[in-house]
């Protein structure tokens, strides 16, 4: 070769391969384009099914099962309908138990709580659901508004403990009419199946930003609820933080030798929507290869005619003694710096647009409608989850599949006969 390269070895083949990317700028743009809009595509959307992810994630923590629930095995046999009648850890102190469990290394909090059907009486929403919560002490741990990143309150203020005072959700103030002061006339059932009629004072409003406790929602402090309900020194639910999500499985391994059989301990991660979305995360990967394909078809078939309308510099190549192995590296490496081009594009402009949105919530209710998430734990604010390691992986994936698909074009350049191609 002439002095311009660097005398054999990979060195050669690397120089070579980079300069040629300049020979057809209009090509090399189109092929650069093609991997940077596939990965661009792949950051913005594995940010936002992650940010969903962990929206749902954070949902289920808050408001249904904490990092590990338990509840009793007839609560749970039947709990659509929410009954109080079977509590958990039953014939046992609530507070004996919830001190053993407390106990547990990386148990963080341990809240009682309760869940139960209301029909109310001069409204026009006729059901209701009543959480009884000790709020002074939950919202040490949780935020509640998923978006605003706090308790959650708009108005007035929490229930007192052990009084006749509720919160309501703003939407469910908004289709009602009710106002902090007012009074809602309910019904409700006891665990000994009676019928108790109350009539709390409303002392507050929230908006937690989750559609289904907003609507439907009642909060009443935890020990009047109890009080009520006539459930005495029991909880429904005993609902147990940890320090970290990654703690759930042994705390509920603990949680088990403590209650026995008689209760059923369920981890957040196996909440039924959990499992679902993470049995479909072998798809989204299928969804996001499937837009890296069709760009990689642009680079296979540019590579493919590089290789046609190089024939005789290819046939110059193999005379002058390069190998086949040389000369399929070239072609190679072409094709490798164009995806990594392309894909170094697509990461830097998609995190800039996710980094951006981490601070910009979608409303999801806004675009796909309430009604779509009834029965799933999704809140309306949803953020998209921009982290570095996920650029990186979608980097990797870029380069390395529209690399996989260039090797084929690219080793079909080494049989070219030196003879037969200087011919052409």
């Amino acid at each position: 070769m002439n002095g311009n390269y660097p005398q054999g070895g990979t060195g050669m083949i690397i120089t070579i391969a980079f300069r040629n990317i300049f020979r057809n700028f209009r090509r090399t743009m189109f092929c650069v384009a093609a991997v940077g809009i596939a990965v661009f595509f792949i950051v913005f959307y594995s940010s936002l099914i992650a940010g969903a992810l962990k929206s749902m994630h954070e949902v289920v923590q808050v408001f249904e099962l904490g990092h590990v629930r338990a509840v009793s095995a007839q609560y749970e046999a039947e709990s659509e309908y929410s009954p109080v009648q079977y509590p958990a850890a039953e014939g046992r102190s609530l507070r004996a138990v919830t001190e053993q469990i407390r106990a547990i290394p990386g148990v963080k909090a341990v809240f009682p709580r309760i869940s139960a059907y209301a029909t109310l009486q001069e409204s026009l929403v006729k059901h209701a659901v009543l959480w009884g919560l000790n709020m002074e002490e939950e919202r040490k741990i949780n935020n509640f508004n998923l978006t605003d990143r706090n308790d959650g309150l708009l108005e007035g203020r929490w229930p007192a403990p052990d009084s006749n005072e509720c919160a309501i959700g703003l939407r469910f103030a908004e289709k009602t009419g009710l106002k902090p002061g007012d009074r809602i006339p309910l019904k409700t059932v006891s665990a000994q199946f009676s019928d108790k009629m109350w009539a709390p004072v409303i002392s507050g409003i929230f908006r937690f930003d989750y559609a289904k406790v907003d609507a439907e929602t009642i909060i009443v402090d935890f020990s009047r609820l109890q009080r009520l309900l006539v459930l005495d020194d029991a909880a429904q639910q005993i609902i147990v933080y940890a320090g970290s999500p990654k703690q759930s499985g042994r705390i509920a391994a603990e949680m088990e030798k403590i209650l026995g059989p008689g209760d059923v301990i369920t981890e957040w991660r196996d909440q039924y929507w959990i499992v679902m979305m993470n049995m479909y995360e072998p798809l989204f990967y299928m969804i996001y290869l499937v837009f890296l394909i069709v760009a990689c078809f642009l680079i296979v078939n540019t590579i493919t005619m590089i290789i046609h309308e190089r024939i005789k510099e290819i046939g110059m190549m193999g005379s002058l003694g390069m190998t086949r192995g040389e000369i399929a590296g070239v072609f190679f490496f072409e094709s490798l710096f164009l995806a990594m081009a392309g894909a170094t594009g697509g990461v830097i402009l998609g995190g800039i647009l996710t980094g951006i949105g981490q601070f910009f919530p979608l409303r999801w209710t806004a675009i796909a409608g309430e009604s779509t998430f009834a029965e799933m734990p999704a809140a309306n604010a949803i953020f998209f989850d921009f982290s570095f390691a996920g650029l990186l992986r979608s980097w990797l994936l870029g380069v390395l599949t529209a690399s996989a698909f260039t090797l084929f074009p690219s080793l079909k350049s080494a049989f070219v006969e030196p003879v037969e191609a200087l011919r052409r």
